[in-house]
């Protein structure tokens, strides 16, 4: 069994998990209200992977690391299509997030923006977790700190009443399938 699959597989086992007990009435939101710099702080951890911080990390990256210049186009494709694949399995399902009427439930397709049934899998953690696999791998002796922002994005999605709990795994899982499968363009 390689390690992808001993990381994958577990996480999407915990995602179906979650999702049969949240589907069953289990308690997962917490109504959490952040004030002052603490909102204004996780806002700015809820953004590691996404479009601006990833695309100053790639500049950063062509800027000062030449030895893994010509690989920054294909961490690019990995983080935004793994934002993009989130869209569209959002409009599919049309998930309702939490705090909001009909919370939880799969409202089916819908390919018009409305933020509200746009909760499954979350694309912030996908973004996060593939944008960290990146760069863990690249440079692992900061490992510890790339795999601390993507928890932390996850983490804080979820904190914020954005997600369910089966939404940020499903999309920890998703980023993390996204950047392994693409690896060999990526130099992993």
């Amino acid at each position: 069994m390689t390690i992808q699959w001993m990381i994958l597989g577990p996480l999407l086992a915990a995602c179906l998990l979650m999702l049969v007990l949240e589907r069953r009435g289990l308690p997962t939101t917490l109504a959490l209200s952040f004030k002052g710099d603490v909102k204004r702080e996780t806002r700015w951890i809820a953004q590691y992977g996404q479009a601006l911080c990833t695309l100053v990390g790639a500049l950063l990256i062509y800027q000062l690391d030449t030895s893994h210049r010509k690989q920054v186009p294909a961490m690019l494709a990995a983080v935004f299509g793994v934002s993009l694949t989130a869209t569209i399995i959002k409009r599919l399902l049309g998930r309702v997030r939490p705090g909001r009427q009909n919370a939880g439930q799969f409202m089916g397709p819908s390919w018009r923006h409305a933020n509200w049934r746009e909760s499954f899998p979350s694309s912030h953690s996908a973004g996060a977790v593939a944008f960290s696999v990146v760069l863990a791998a690249w440079y692992p002796p900061a490992a510890t700190t790339f795999w601390a922002l993507a928890i932390g994005c996850a983490a804080i999605r979820y904190l914020m009443d954005a997600h369910w709990p089966s939404d940020v795994l499903a999309g920890i899982s998703l980023g993390y399938a996204a950047a392994t499968l693409l690896g060999a363009g990526l130099g992993l």
